[in-house]
């Protein structure tokens, strides 16, 4: 009985870990919907970056919301197409902003990234062209930590300063350890971040 306890124990501390290790979210004690004027308890950036993959809709509507309610002037979306003979990633996500109110040339996007890394690369250009020294990162919770670390790496020579706000989608959330997907998804992300700082040493 004890060893079973024990391993339950054990269960539940690696489940808590992983959740609130995987998705860093710098905004999460600020009052997110405070109107048009900006946030009231924390300070603006200069841009909000969604990246897509996964669920990349909701990952695109949270970066319209925020958009919406003041935290950033200028909206960047990054990903090439999934199915090469479409628009990409970022043009799907850029209608989507543009048909909720949000105006063209508010909107920077990168439309030839095909992984975190690449996203990571390609949007530093648009933030040296266009002299952003802050932003928000958007993307999926589990992939949150992972896309903190590609972009602070690309960026720690820049001084630029970036805040995290993951987004729910549908295979992650408070319950993501109840399905074999977000077991996947947490333990692959996992395993994506030690490659990552194996990489950063060799």
């Amino acid at each position: 009985m004890k060893t079973g306890l024990k391993i339950l124990a054990a269960l539940v501390v690696i489940t808590i870990f992983l959740y609130i290790y995987l998705q860093p979210n710098d905004l999460l004690k600020c009052q997110l919907s405070s109107g048009p004027d900006g946030p009231s308890q924390c300070s603006k950036a200069n841009a909000i970056i969604a990246i897509s993959g996964g669920d990349t809709s909701a990952r695109a509507s949270h970066a319209i919301f925020l958009y919406k309610h003041g935290w950033a002037t200028t909206l960047i979306f990054s990903g090439a197409a999934q199915d090469k003979s479409g628009p990409s990633n970022a043009e799907v996500m850029k209608k989507m902003a543009i048909s909720q109110g949000v105006p063209e040339d508010a909107i920077l996007t990168d439309e030839t990234s095909n992984n975190t890394e690449e996203n990571a690369k390609n949007t530093e250009l648009l933030l040296e062209r266009n002299h952003i020294k802050s932003f928000i990162l958007v993307t999926s919770g589990y992939h949150q930590r992972r896309a903190f670390l590609e972009f602070k790496r690309m960026t720690a020579s820049k001084n630029i300063t970036i805040y995290n706000s993951p987004t729910n989608d549908a295979d992650w959330g408070p319950f993501w350890w109840a399905s074999f997907n977000g077991w996947w998804l947490a333990l692959n992300e996992i395993g994506k971040i030690i490659v990552f700082h194996v990489q950063g040493i060799l």
